[in-house]
């Protein structure tokens, strides 16, 4: 750690499907927040040769293994929307991995002198982690604008995103365990000053000095 005296804080980064959560935490990023992102650490213990891979295949088969080695994602979204034992298991085998990585990602983020660290959770709020950071900051807008930016993106049909949107913490639920909250139902340029403001603030909190 670069000051005996200081522990950089660490904020939670949360937010809907299709809030812009990425949009954001990138603006973060360039000026000057070290990111943790669970997500794609989600992507590295699921890929070939991933540490989940082996646990997977013997939690549910080898149909939710691809050909080249990999978790199958569409397999497996479907498998857990119909099944809420079935995400039960998954969450067992992957969520363990995901916060011990997390944790040495933060570690290893304070250790190089970050000003703070942005950890960016898809589902913070449902998973019951928000009293794990210093600060939960959340980014909204409506779930109209949330359903409308999925379905561009990804090719899915409405009903699909909606049930995505659905199986997820109400807007309501997430903006109660914010902290702070980005407001990113406009357009991306409407983002610079939050973002600017919430910079400020970050950088100057000191947390849990040791």
């Amino acid at each position: 750690m670069p000051d005996g005296t200081r522990r950089p804080a660490v904020v939670g980064l949360t937010g809907g499907i299709g809030s812009g959560k990425s949009t954001v935490a990138d603006r973060f990023v360039a000026l000057g927040a070290a990111l943790v992102d669970t997500d794609r650490i989600a992507h590295e213990i699921t890929a070939a040769g991933g540490a989940a891979i082996e646990a997977i295949r013997a939690a549910f088969g080898a149909a939710m293994i691809t050909a080249d080695g990999r978790m199958d994602r569409a397999a497996m979204r479907s498998r857990v929307f119909a099944d809420p034992s079935a995400r039960q298991r998954l969450e067992s085998i992957l969520h363990p991995m995901i916060r011990a990585r997390t944790q040495q990602a933060i570690e290893a983020a304070i250790d190089a002198g970050a000003p703070y660290v942005l950890v960016a959770v898809p589902l913070l709020v449902e998973s019951g982690q928000a009293g794990r950071y210093d600060r939960v900051l959340v980014v909204d807008c409506p779930p109209e604008v949330q359903v409308d930016r999925v379905m561009a993106r990804s090719g899915l049909a409405r009903a699909e995103v909606e049930a995505i949107v659905a199986a997820q913490a109400p807007r309501e639920r997430r903006l109660a365990a914010a902290d702070d909250v980005i407001d990113n139902g406009g357009v991306p340029a409407a983002l610079d000053a939050q973002v600017r403001r919430l910079h400020a603030l970050y950088a100057g909190l000191s947390t849990r000095g040791e």
